[in-house]
């Protein structure tokens, strides 16, 4: 049993279902990084921040807060709109542009989305360089267009 005005860590899923529009048996406070103090962080310059050591689903669990009847979210969710678009340049320009090289210490301060947009645009870097040096692979005819061809002219013979 807990006492009235107790403060726990719970799942968010379980404090969705325990904050919903019916009954509001715990309210939700915050989490330090969407609090005020570090919004102002983030407005000075987002890029300073290890959102990894934060919390490595800042985005997702942010837009999730969003939920909940908080006077700040407006606040809340344009600084992570804003997090995201400030942050998005540096990570794309460093994932075009680190070909063969280290990028673990800048990756290791990546939220999760950051990490798989990294990722991305190294993909779409290696490809393109392969098939700029000839080494992509050959375009081909699916499986459904071949039977198709092999259907019709087998249609026209009988």
């Amino acid at each position: 049993s807990f006492m009235q005005g107790s403060k726990l860590e719970i799942p968010l899923w379980l404090a969705k279902g325990l904050h919903d529009s019916k009954r509001r048996i715990v309210s939700v406070e915050l989490p330090k990084i969407y609090k005020e103090a570090w919004r102002t962080v983030f407005s000075a310059d987002a890029n300073v921040v290890d959102l990894h050591k934060m919390g490595p689903y800042y985005y997702g669990f942010g837009s999730q807060l969003l939920n909940f009847d908080n006077p700040e979210n407006p606040e809340i969710a344009q600084t992570i709109l804003q997090t995201f678009i400030s942050r998005f340049r540096r990570i794309m320009d460093s994932s075009q542009n680190a070909y063969n090289e280290d990028t673990s210490a800048l990756v290791a301060r990546l939220d999760e989305l950051e990490r798989a947009l990294f990722r991305a645009g190294q993909r779409g870097l290696n490809d393109f360089q392969r098939w700029e040096k000839g080494q992509a692979s050959q375009i081909t005819a699916s499986s459904l267009v071949q039977n198709y061809g092999k259907r019709k002219f087998t249609d026209t013979d009988g």
